[in-house]
């Protein structure tokens, strides 16, 4: 920075900080924060709307907050009491509930037990924490009172002691006590997490993304790295109309439509009257959805099941115009409504003939197989419509754009939902975008640009549709970072019984993510430690049943997509990971399957979970080593600068 604008800067600075005493707290008080232990970072993958069990893991704090409890009663108290306690911190205003139901004789010698314990954990997970950021954490009607209970010496002095007793008696005297404990819970869980990581894909199979979003936007602090699924959901809302296709054809196939019509608000008529038009003595055998036994009937599932055939053809031959536009994508391979011979109902896929399980086309002109009839273009400019005025669908997509990236460098770890895309020679994969080729980081920084530019542009403009475009390139193209595979052959799935046509490779990231060369290689392209840094991943559920390590490449690479959606269970054999990084190590939490919010609450039943350490740290991290701390190392520089102008008086005191 040139001198001028230097002391300029600091004049700025000397409005805030008027004088040599007030700059030399801040610089005190700065100096104190950077030597604090850094916060506790949580990081969760591939949630996939499954509401109940995110809920669950983050009221407990990924197990931090019953390893606090534990850590304190083991000794003093019974596991009951300790499990007790535990479910009231999760759930308070349920619990509370259940305990008053039961119509305690002593209900206000409960109520002293309790927030004496409650103010021990609370003390426990605040430690690390200035005064400031605890007390601005509380509740306003309480903040004074906890601040107090939380930093009183009750050991050491006997007029704090009795002070002590006297808040507490207080609080239940005045019929105050329901309210404190939901405030202290409430306090309890934000300080157990400092700073959540989401890597990815909280839309689509289960059936309430809606509610893990709502969940996400009063979390205190996160950030999140976009999924193939999430991108989905951004390109339908942006107006991307084979992202529309695709959402609502997924949500179809696993009869979860409430989340479109309920939900977003999104007017399905014109859909399912044009279904049912086209479709009406047709058993739709092949797009029956999955996962609906016992919870629609019989007629229900008929209608889905053409409603899903519908959008499927529709989406097919949308991505055939977005093929065809965008040459630079390199995917005229998946052009196949063309390769069907549609008398003998057969399909020319590679060179080989197959036969397809479903012949009926009636919306599909043979001589012109990627054109929309009047009718599709209709129901598609309606959805276009519906999907855009959604008010709920565009605050929650307004919130993954500004909460969400590609990828994220933070605190030396890369976070990134999918892959790097590499070549099988570990050389980045290279794409032309706008006439100018790109790899490894600057290909992802392009991609988001574009992706912004999509979303925030207006309608109509070349710039937005290329944006709109690379949103679906994102979903299903070879080098998207997101997606990490060559092909997603929904049309063989469909149509195609031999198995060999469905196969979609892997990204060689994927195997080569073993070598920890590769991983140095992928470091210094993102400008991070090779020593230090790791790479955390999500999208690709590891096998853990099968003895799949979610830990590869010697410790640098940490997968996390362990299952948390119900549909991989069976094949991962868990509920998901959770990764937490602290002061002292990183630890890789497994999980258990998640039973219900009900058990959890009246059997106080946590998920039951496992904890393997992944890296202990010699020296505990501090606030220093952290991107926040970098941040105030260098407030502390021109602090300091602001200092020496003040005493050689080029910058006047007030």
């Amino acid at each position: 920075m040139k001198d001028y604008n230097k002391q300029e800067y600091l004049k700025l600075l000397s409005k805030e900080y008027k004088n040599i005493t007030e700059v030399s707290e801040e610089i005190i008080n700065l100096k104190a924060i950077l030597n604090l232990p850094k916060g506790t970072e949580v990081f969760l993958s591939d949630i996939h709307g499954e509401y109940a069990p995110f809920t669950h893991i983050l009221n407990n704090g990924a197990g931090i907050i019953r390893s606090k409890i534990d850590e304190i009663f083991e000794n003093q108290t019974t596991e009951k009491e300790r499990n007790m306690l535990a479910t009231l911190i999760y759930y308070p205003e349920e619990k509370l509930k259940i305990i008053k139901e039961e119509a305690k004789e002593n209900l206000d010698e409960w109520y002293t037990i309790t927030l004496y314990r409650l103010v021990e954990v609370a003390r426990k997970v605040s430690s690390k924490y200035t005064r400031s950021k605890v007390r601005k954490a509380i509740k306003n009607e309480f903040a004074y009172i906890i601040d107090e209970l939380l930093h009183a010496q009750i050991n050491s002095e006997k007029d704090k002691v009795y002070y002590y007793k006297q808040i507490i008696k207080t609080i239940i005297e005045l019929g105050q006590a329901d309210s404190f404990i939901i405030a202290i819970s409430e306090l309890i869980k934000q300080m157990a997490v400092d700073h959540l990581h989401v890597i990815g894909d909280i839309f689509d199979r289960g059936r309430y993304p809606n509610l893990v979003i709502e969940k996400l936007m009063n979390f205190h602090s996160l950030d999140i790295q976009w999924g193939n699924h999430d991108i989905l959901w951004m390109g339908a809302a942006s107006g991307e109309k084979t992202c529309i296709a695709n959402a609502l054809r997924i949500s179809a196939r696993y009869s979860n439509l409430d989340i479109i019509e309920d939900i977003y608000g999104i007017n399905l008529l014109p859909l399912a009257t044009f279904a049912l038009e086209q479709y009406k003595s047709d058993p739709c055998n092949c797009f029956m959805p999955k996962g609906s036994a016992g919870e629609v009937s019989t007629k229900e599932k008929s209608l889905i099941a053409k409603m899903h055939k519908a959008i499927s053809i529709i989406q097919f031959k949308l991505e055939g115009e977005v093929i065809k536009r965008r040459p630079e994508f390199e995917m005229d391979h998946r052009l196949l409504l063309d390769k069907i011979n549609y008398e003998e109902g057969t399909i020319n896929l590679k060179g080989n003939i197959y036969k397809l399980k479903d012949t009926n086309f009636p919306t599909i002109d043979p001589k012109n197989p990627y054109k929309l009839t009047k009718e599709e273009e209709i129901v598609i400019d309606k959805l276009v419509s519906s999907f855009k005025n959604s008010e709920k669908l565009q605050k929650h997509v307004s919130f993954l754009f500004s909460k969400g990236s590609i990828y994220l460098v933070s605190n030396g770890n890369l976070l990134i939902h999918g892959c790097v895309p590499l070549n099988e020679d570990k050389s980045f994969m290279k794409m032309k975008l706008q006439g100018q080729e790109y790899s490894g980081r600057e290909l992802m920084d392009k991609m988001e640009t574009l992706v912004r530019e999509g979303y925030l542009f207006k309608d109509k403009t070349n710039q937005k549709q290329y944006g709109m475009d690379i949103m679906w390139y994102l979903w299903t193209g070879k080098c998207s970072s997101l997606f990490g595979k060559d092909d997603m052959t929904t049309f063989e799935r469909y149509f195609i019984a031999e198995k060999e046509t469905h196969k979609e490779n892997k990204n060689s990231y994927f195997t080569l993510r073993e070598d920890e060369d590769v991983c140095n290689k992928i470091f210094k392209e993102f400008e991070l430690d090779t020593n230090e840094s790791h790479i955390i991943n999500g999208h690709v559920p590891v096998e853990s049943k099968n003895g799949e390590s979610p830990i590869k490449a010697n410790g640098r690479i940490i997968a996390i997509d362990g299952g948390f959606s119900r549909a991989y269970q069976e094949k991962t054999g868990i509920a998901g990971y959770t990764l937490i990084y602290n002061s002292q190590s990183l630890q890789l939490v497994s999980h258990e399957p998640f039973t219900s919010t009900e058990e959890a609450i009246v059997n106080e039943s946590d998920i039951l979970s496992t904890t393997m350490l992944v890296e202990h740290k010699l020296s505990r991290k501090t606030v220093k080593d952290t991107d926040a701390g970098k941040k105030l190392l260098d407030e502390v520089d021109d602090l300091k600068l602001l200092l020496t102008a003040y005493k050689k008086g080029i910058i006047k005191e007030v």
